[in-house]
């Protein structure tokens, strides 16, 4: 069963039911057949429609891939200065490419940018045999992913999102996704607001990242694009405004089925600018801070400090944060021993009497038990008690 403390990890994208559904602020109007809006430092979907519909992701696929790449680059099995000899099969790939030569040793650093900025399906083949020995057990690797990822409608048959049967996912999957790259891999995720790059000696025909909310909206850091027949015009767009209350607040917007590369960079912006200044996001907690310290029976430590591994970050109706309330529910009494990060309880966030999130606690230290005396005297006290 899936304990607190991984549910809390992982990026869970809750929809919350914040108040009276006449008082949740309505999102604008978006010509796209599907989107989603997220705020990645909540875990709260804020809006959507049709998250859930399976769709052809085209090169928004390439997301999945970049994880696998992102995960061999910090298990040690590739290194950024690493070059790599670029196959027959990834030169020829088809549809956008940076234009590499095969037999050519390149960086795997600049297969990344070619991967990310100019959405090379050469760089992408040339890194996913790195990777998985053979593209093929690369695509095993994405679907194992998936799986552990929790996606519920994802199917990869390539990395790079040609249209293939069974190729298909959805808005709220790639959100997982998506997130996981940001949470994951923080020291790998700004290649994706990088606005320019080439390969030396390689023509500047595919140079500019096709992200044009880069070049329009300084908070936008991320993250892919995509266009096909099938798919349309999408986008996954990730912005970071800092706000005096809480420091840096992280929306994701996924854009899929728009008419046009201008119309998802609208669509995209429209659903970020909402996002921010429709709701409010509210820091209840640091990580590691302790949100309750209760007394601890037959341990070698009095109290316990319980709270959460991560920030406690609640997204709310703007103008409503003061109507936050919080409670703890958690064993009592509370013995020993408890094991640093143990499940321990959950703080209970409401909002005008309505149930908002639940927080898994955990225990923050290790209290481990206390002597022979100490526990039988405990034992007599709870008895009495």
């Amino acid at each position: 069963m899936r304990t607190f403390l991984q549910a809390l990890a992982a990026p869970v994208l809750a929809l919350c039911s914040l108040v009276a559904s006449a008082q949740v602020p309505q999102p604008p109007e978006i010509a796209a057949r599907n989107f989603l809006l997220v705020d990645v430092s909540a875990n709260q979907v804020l809006a959507g429609r049709d998250a859930d519909a399976p769709v052809d992701p085209a090169a928004l696929t390439k997301l999945m891939s970049a994880y696998l790449v992102f995960d061999a680059l910090r298990s040690g099995k590739l290194t950024l200065q690493q070059r790599l000899a670029v196959s027959a099969r990834a030169a020829q790939a088809p549809g956008t490419r940076m234009f590499i030569d095969a037999g050519a040793q390149v960086p795997v650093e600049d297969l990344v940018k070619g991967m990310v900025v100019q959405s090379g399906n050469d760089a992408t083949l040339a890194l996913a045999e790195a990777v998985g020995g053979t593209v093929e057990h690369f695509v095993e690797l994405m679907n194992a992913q998936g799986r552990a990822m929790g996606l519920r409608a994802s199917t990869f048959k390539n990395p790079l999102g040609l249209p293939e049967p069974g190729h298909l996912t959805t808005a709220r999957d790639l959100a997982t996704v998506a997130t996981r790259l940001l949470q994951d891999f923080p020291q790998y995720t700004p290649y994706y607001a990088i606005r320019k790059y080439r390969y030396q000696g390689t023509p500047t025909a595919n140079d500019t990242n096709r992200n044009t909310l880069l070049f329009r909206d300084p908070t936008v850091d991320g993250l892919k694009t995509a266009h096909s027949d099938a798919a349309g015009f999408c986008v996954v767009a990730t912005a970071r405004r800092d706000f005096p209350n809480m420091g840096g607040r992280r929306l994701l917007a996924v854009v899929l089925g728009a008419a046009s590369e201008t119309a998802r960079a609208s669509e995209a912006q429209k659903l970020l600018n909402w996002g921010y200044t429709a709701w409010e996001g509210v820091k209840l907690f640091d990580a590691n801070q302790a949100v309750v310290t209760p007394p601890v029976w037959k341990g070698a430590e009095r109290t316990a400090r319980l709270g959460s591994l991560q920030p406690v970050v609640v997204a709310v109706p703007a103008g409503t944060a003061g109507r936050l309330r919080s409670q703890v529910a958690r064993p009592d009494p509370l013995i020993a021993p408890l094991a640093k990060g143990q499940a321990v309880g959950v703080l209970k966030v409401s909002a005008a009497d309505q149930p908002l999130l639940d927080v898994p606690l955990v225990a923050l230290d290790t209290v481990e038990q206390a002597g022979l005396l100490r526990r039988a005297w405990d034992a007599v006290r709870l008895w009495i008690k």
